[in-house]
């Protein structure tokens, strides 16, 4: 299948140029702070940190863990992590998927990626597993994902166009939802253009993990010595305001069409699930050619009994030649928040760890799994036998 690439991208990926007024003089200490966040080289505290678990899991003995992201981290650290943390596993199925960027763990490589349903008008997200050898002919599907990895970066070009051009629109409706006044405004547009400055020095240096929306709450966070709590906490509670308005008005239309990359990584022998359905409700009621459902996440578990249900019901309604829906479960661990200062990580994040997932072992959805016949190790052995079959 030859992929047919989404509409170009416009002025979103043009150079900003804000200014001379907003963008103020960059001192050495505001470089130094910006090659420090950016920086992806780990110093051998946090390789110990990486390497050691903070809990043993002895009695579990199936690991399955198909969405999760590296991020930076080395996968031979992740490896010396997962090892420690399930002393006793006996059969594992570890696949990291890292957002539109296919990487390898163990024989197997994954990538969740962004796409854009146009009968809901809204993106969806792709976990997509594949074994290596089917990799080998892949290139139209790496570079459809290179073309979406590319576009979801300009978001954060996004964010900082809408405060140092400035989008006077967008910054009204974030200080009226924070009590921002004129002068906090005008603090946080100086520092997203001195970030801005910087980005444009180092652009040709930086690696990709840097060009995220949380840069600029880390600049900020750095200044946390200088400048007080008071005052970064009001920045920031600023700051994540704009960042909500420009993740609401970013144009989805730019990704590939679900149905395409389904299309094309089916072709090349992908298996392939949908996370956090409960974000996207009408992708239940799409008849898209995949494995199954993620029924439990961190951040998803308020419907999970609902989803095991509806998982359950589909697959009585199938012709009994088709393959079933299955159910799985999501760590979405972020490996790069474990090695961030406590002032720096996401709370949630950081306490995810790969292959840990209590919605397999509570009570009442462990009886609704059993009654589909959807164990963890019914379901890794089928989904296994899937991928390499």
């Amino acid at each position: 299948m030859k992929l047919v690439k989404p509409q170009q991208i416009t002025a979103k990926t043009a150079p900003l140029k804000p200014p001379s007024a907003v963008i103020k003089e960059v001192t050495a200490e505001d470089e130094r702070i910006f090659l420090a966040i950016t920086s992806t080289e780990l110093t051998p505290e946090q390789e110990r940190c990486i390497i050691t678990p903070p809990g043993v899991h002895a009695g579990q003995h199936e690991i399955m863990a198909l969405h999760w992201h590296p991020e930076f981290v080395p996968m031979a650290l992740i490896e010396r992590r997962i090892k420690g943390a399930f002393p006793n596993a006996r059969r594992e199925l570890i696949i990291p998927t890292q957002h539109n960027v296919l990487m390898e763990y163990g024989g197997f490589s994954g990538v969740e990626v962004d796409c854009y349903s146009r009968g809901f008008k809204r993106k969806v997200q792709l976990l997509l597993h594949f074994e290596n050898s089917r990799l080998q002919k892949a290139d139209v599907l790496r570079s459809a994902l290179a073309h979406t990895r590319d576009y979801r970066a300009t978001q954060l070009h996004d964010f900082i166009h809408t405060i140092v051009r400035p989008m006077e629109a967008r910054l009204q409706e974030a200080a009226a939802e924070t009590g921002a006044d004129g002068e906090l405004v005008g603090f946080v547009r100086v520092q997203v253009g001195k970030v801005f400055h910087l980005l444009e020095k180092h652009a040709d240096t930086l690696p990709q993990d840097a060009f995220k929306n949380r840069l600029l709450r880390n600049f900020l966070e750095a200044l946390r010595p200088t400048y007080g709590d008071i005052l970064i906490n009001r920045a920031e509670a600023f700051l994540n305001a704009v960042k909500a308005i420009v993740k609401r008005e970013f144009s989805p239309k730019y990704f590939y069409r679900t149905s395409e990359i389904i299309e094309e990584a089916r072709a090349r022998g992908a298996g392939i699930v949908i996370p956090h359905p409960e974000q996207f409700w009408p992708i239940l009621l799409a008849e898209y050619d995949v494995d199954g459902y993620e029924v439990w996440n961190p951040q998803s578990r308020e419907y999970t009994e609902f989803l095991i249900s509806v998982l359950k019901r589909k697959n009585r309604q199938r012709d009994t030649s088709t393959r079933r829906l299955l159910a799985f479960m999501g760590d979405d661990t972020h490996m790069g928040e474990k090695i961030n200062p406590p002032s720096l990580q996401n709370g949630c994040k950081a306490s995810r760890e790969v292959g840990v997932q209590p919605g397999w072992d509570d009570i009442s959805i462990r009886k609704q799994l059993a009654v589909a016949g959807l164990t963890r190790a019914d379901v890794l052995e089928e989904y296994a036998a899937r991928l390499t079959g």
